[in-house]
Order: structure tokens, then sequence, then C-alpha cells
């Protein structure tokens, strides 16, 4: 009964003297006549609001710029956790709220903050909190854009977010308020440790003890050591990274924004820096859709496809184009950008750099320089402190800041050529273009992989990787990770196709399964195994994994006609850039032939259904995108789409020959 005492009251009697009253802020607010007259109520009662806060009323008329940012946590003062984030990419963040605040002040501004947190993919690996991964960050969109618009009196609009669904969802707020000035700033990364693995390593570390490969000693140390600072987005490559990559390349940040290591002076510097191009933005009259125009979508899609990015911004980059009222990119442009562009940047997961080395070797003006003297990049692009694209890399090419960043990564013994290099240099070294589409009779809408991630070693010496092996289902990520794990007559044969399926949009919320391609990276026979899934991949996946597989199985697609056993044939040309994966059959000359009457005549697989623990909110996510262009449209809420197949189904409801009646 005492610990019900203290919930029922604290027994501290000093509680009670409660005031009733005070006085109000002094001074006086600065009305004109006109205000009174012709301003809306709203627009007073705030700056009654903002005096109640603490600001003079003397600096009210300032111009006031928003402050959005996905901060998760509690920091004490000296940084240590009050209360914990979700991830170590938004612990921080506030520090940058905080400097984008303090210079928007110095320049005679009222800077607001506000919040929508964000999850982590790699917190929810393998869970059900894995099913509102993508579908979060539609919402977070809708929620940003609300916030942004509950201030009608900004003038402009700072992001800062750093990771997976958080900041495609910022960049899509952004790239909405068109009529507003805008700069986004990314989170940054974290350092990696000189004691262990990075975060993406650090997360097999469950299936290389299963095999063996650690003892639990060293499974426990390589969890503890993985981030080796307390803020940023993951070391690697993958979808967080990729994102801030892709914001500077559409024009969005400070030039030498993408990547900074985060807590550091120089990341604190990106803050400030934005602040002022908000603030010049909005004096020159500059607004968001004068940087987010279809030139600055083509150079952020040539700018993934240099870094060598993670696949999930085929989804991003389309919901982004959509959020400013320009073409969403379809499959044939993403690979007419791959073909013509060239990989340079050779950081993990596809290579030996962690990101940090990437911002100091030059980080994307770096890589611009070379994709510019390919001409493939728009330079009459705007930048968001009003700058043109190509005014930007000439100062870049000259200036103390590259020369200071890079003299800095050789100092560390690291030369940055050999982190983001010239194309001829890349093309010497083996580095292929980064994503290839894939057709075939399991995947009639197509499907994608990172074939830059494949292991040479597996790859012919015509650039093409080839396996045809039998089959092994799974309706489930769960049963898929317990046979990868597994050590008995279960386990994953050499040679096997494995089919995750059932995991797309209407089945799991098209969940990311890093947790299955992780752990086959450190099977045995991993490097003989492919997979092939209706779900995606996280950006620091590797190997023949193919993802987006579509139509998904629960739409009817193919993919969920597929039993154990069935022998699948999978061909990707690294350098054309298109693969094959095919159920076949053995034809009379002993050849494989695809067989496409066999798929024909299957039912669905008996056990292909919705993950029973599928969120409610989830299934409307799935509808809304599917009317909306579905996976290849970027898993957006077109609007209009979504009123006429609103609209039909009640014309058609409402048609007595087609309704039933009660």
């Amino acid at each position: 009964m005492d610990d019900q005492n203290r919930i029922f009251d604290s027994g501290d009697s000093t509680l009670f003297d409660v005031t009733m009253a005070a006085p109000g802020p002094p001074g006086s607010l600065p009305l004109s006549p006109a205000d009174l007259l012709h301003r809306p109520s709203g627009d007073i009662f705030g700056w009654t609001q903002d005096v109640g806060m603490g600001w003079k009323p003397a600096e009210l008329q300032r111009p006031e710029v928003l402050i959005l940012s996905t901060l998760g946590g509690l920091r004490a003062s000296d940084g240590s956790p009050l209360a914990l984030g979700y991830h170590t990419g938004h612990w921080e963040v506030g520090l940058l709220v905080s400097a984008a605040a303090d210079q928007l002040r110095d320049d005679r501004a009222i800077p607001f903050a506000g919040y929508c947190t964000d999850p982590c993919d790699g917190r929810t690996q393998g869970t059900t909190g894995m099913m509102d991964s993508l579908p979060y960050r539609n919402d977070a969109a809708l929620v940003l854009g609300r916030l942004i618009r509950s201030l009608p009196t900004r003038r402009a609009v700072i992001g800062v977010a750093t990771c997976d669904k958080g900041l495609p969802a910022m960049l899509m707020a952004l790239a909405g308020s068109r009529d507003l000035p805008v700069v986004a700033v990314p989170g940054g990364v974290t350092l990696p440790p000189t004691d262990g693995v990075d975060a993406g390593a650090v997360q097999a570390i469950g299936a290389r003890f299963a095999h063996g490969q650690l003892t639990l000693e060293e499974a426990a140390e390589l969890g503890c050591r993985a981030c080796a600072s307390p803020g940023g987005g993951c070391q690697f490559l993958g979808t967080a990274a990729t994102s801030q990559v892709v914001a500077e390349a559409l024009g969005l940040t400070v030039p030498h924004a993408a990547l900074a290591p985060s807590g550091q002076p120089i990341w604190l510097d990106v803050a400030r820096r934005s602040a002022r191009a908000a603030l010049r933005q909005a004096s020159v009259g500059l607004a968001a859709k004068d940087l987010v125009t279809d030139a600055a979508i083509r150079n952020a899609m040539v700018v993934h496809a240099a870094f060598g990015g993670s696949t999930n911004l085929l989804l991003h980059v389309p919901a982004i184009a959509h959020a400013a009222g320009r073409r969403r990119p379809t499959i044939d442009d993403w690979l007419d950008v791959n073909r013509r562009v060239p990989r340079l940047v050779d950081a993990l997961p596809n290579g030996p750099h962690p990101t940090v080395r990437v911002y100091l070797a030059g980080g994307v003006p770096e890589v611009m320089l070379h994709l510019r003297a390919l001409q493939l990049l728009d330079l009459n692009a705007r930048t968001a402190g009003g700058a043109l694209l190509g005014d930007v890399l000439d100062w870049w090419a000259a200036s103390d800041r590259r020369r200071a960043v890079r003299d800095r990564l050789r100092t560390l013994g690291v030369d940055p050529d050999e982190v983001i290099m010239s194309p001829d240099q890349a093309s010497r070294r083996g580095l292929t273009s980064t994503v290839a589409f894939v057709r075939g009779n399991l995947a009639p809408d197509g499907a994608i992989v990172k074939s830059t991630a494949i292991d040479p070693s597996v790859v012919g010496p015509d650039g093409v990787y080839r396996l045809t092996g039998a089959a092994r289902v799974f309706t489930s990520e769960r049963a898929a990770i317990a046979a990868i794990k597994s050590v008995g007559p279960d386990r994953i044969a050499a040679g096997t196709v494995i089919v995750l399926a059932g995991r797309g949009p209407m089945g799991a919320g098209m969940e990311e399964t890093y947790q299955v391609t992780s752990a086959l990276k450190h099977l045995d026979v991993g490097k003989t195994v492919a997979l092939a899934t209706d779900a995606r991949f996280s950006g620091v996946s590797t190997g023949p994994c193919i993802g987006h597989v579509g139509p998904e199985a629960l739409a009817g697609g193919p993919i969920g006609r597929v039993r154990d056993g069935d022998r699948i044939r999978i061909e990707i040309d690294r350098h054309a850039l298109h693969g094959t994966i095919d159920l076949v059959r053995r034809a009379a000359d002993g050849s494989d032939e695809p067989d496409d009457a066999e798929l024909a005549q299957r039912t669905q697989r008996p056990d292909l259904a919705p993950d029973p623990l599928l969120p409610d909110a989830t299934r409307l996510w799935a509808a809304l995108q599917q009317a909306s262009g579905g996976t290849w449209g970027g898993c957006v809420y077109d609007v209009d789409a979504i009123a006429d197949a609103i609209l039909r189904g009640s014309t058609a409801s409402a048609d007595p020959r087609t309704s039933r009646r009660y």
C-alpha cells in the first residue's frame, strides 16, 4: 500500500502553496490602428503568446523563422541522458536548432521551434515496429506541413533532420511549402569506433554468434561500441546518409552540409550558415518552388548514382518531387541516370570508408565537381543560399574550406582521392553503377537490385551475376531469419534462392528486411545465396538482393505463387543495369526456360495473408498509396487520385445494378 500511497500523493505539504494570479509581462505590444482594424486576431494573439513566453515586446516586429526538427530524447546540460531518444540520429539535433536560433537572433529575427520526432529502422528491425516505418514518412510529412501552416506569420522555414524516414519526411514538407523560403539542415553522422565495427555490421552479431563466428563476450563488446559519438546517423551510406546527400544535391542545403560529424564545430556551423541562407532567401524573394525544380530533381538522381546510394531513395525522391508539384521520376528515368553516371564514392557498405571520411574528402560538392566535368549536372539549378549551382561549384573548387578538409583527411593517413574518385580511377578500381532494374515472370511490374553491392567474386568476367537454384519460400521475416541462423537440417543450403513473399505494402507495410540481408552476409554459404522479396532493403544491404518485386504477392503478384523447391533463375548485368528473375523449367535440350504456363495455372500460396499484427493505420496507408501510383510512384498520397477512386467507389455502390441489398 505504501507504493500506492506514493502514487496518490507525494507527501510534500509545500505543494499546496499555489499561486493563483501574477502580474502580466511588462511593456506593451507594438500595435498600430491598422493592426487592430485589419489584421487577423490570431496575429495579435500570437504576439500575446510570444511575450507570455518571454520575448521582449519591442522586438516583436522582427521577421519570424520557424525551425522544425525531429529531435528525440531529453539531454541534460552536460549531454547526459535524462530520457533517451529512439536513436543517435535525433539525439543531438537540438544543438543544431539552438545554433540556428542563435544566428537568427543575432540577425534580428525571431526563431520559433517545433518538433516531430522519428523512429529508428535499426531498432525496429525484425519487429512489428517495422510495419510503421515507411508509413510514418507520409504521416510525418503531413504533420510537419501542418506545423508550418500553423504558424501563419513565419517568413521562412528551416528543417533539421537526420535519418531514414525523418529526413525524407522533412524534405517532403519543405518541398511542399512551395511559396516559402526553406532550408534543410542534415543532422550529420556518428563516428566509427576505433575498437569495433560500424552500426551496420553490428546488426549481424546474432547471426554471427549463431554460426560460431563470435563468442558471447565478443558480441556483447561489439554491440556496446558501435556508436562512437552520441549523435548523427549511421556511419555507412545507407538511407539516412543518402537522404542527406540528396538534400544537398536538391539545392535545399548550404554547400558542404551532408555527412558532417555530429556534435563538432563544423557541424554546428552548418546550422548557422543555414539560418543566414533562410534569411537571404526571404530578402531576395526566393522560395521552395525556385529550388525544387525538375532540374534539381534530376541533379539529385545523378548525385545519388555517383554516391552508390540506398535504393530507398527510389521511393523518397519521387515523393519529394510530388510534394513540390513536379513530375515524379519513373524507373526509366532512374535507369537512364544510372547508365550515364559512374559510381565515384567508395564508402561503406560498398567500400571501406565511413561517411565522415566522405565529408572530409569534400562530400557532395567534391562529387559534383567530377559530375560537372562529365556534363551530367544542370548548373543553373538554384541552391539554398540563392546562388546557382555552377557558381557554388566554382567557389568550392578554389575554396580554403575544400583545401582544409581534404588536408585534414590526409593528416589522418587517408588520401581523399581514394574516397571520392575520379571517373577514370573509379573505372580502374572496378566501381560499377548503382541500381539495376529487374523483370521476369516473377516480377512482371519490375524489381530493383543495388547491383553495385554484389560481391565481384560471384560476378562473371562479362559483368553478369548468374544463379539458378531451388526456392526456399517464407511468408514471414521471423521464419526466414530462423532458417538463416539455423545450423540444423532446416538451415539455408548453398545455391538457394530465398523468396520472402507477402511483405509488401499490403502484407507488412513494405517492411525493411536488413535483419535478413545482414545475416546472409555472414553465412558460410552466403555468397552462393540470393534473395527476392516484395519488401524493401536497408541502404546498408549488400549482395544479390532483389526488392520491390511487383506486383506484390497480396496484390496477386506471381511471387506469391512460388513453392519450395521451384527452380528460380536470376541474371543481373552490372554493366547494362538490367536483369531477370524467372521461374524456369528444364527444356528438352537441357537448358532452362521461363515456365510462364506453370505460373499462370497456379493459385496463390495458402499461407499468404497480411501479417496478423499489421496495424490498421498501415493498412490504410497501403490502400492510399496504391491508389496514388504505388511503389514505383513513391508510395505517396495523391489526393486527386484518391478522391477519384473514392468517388468511383461511391458511384458504383450507389448504382442499384452493382450494389447489394440487405
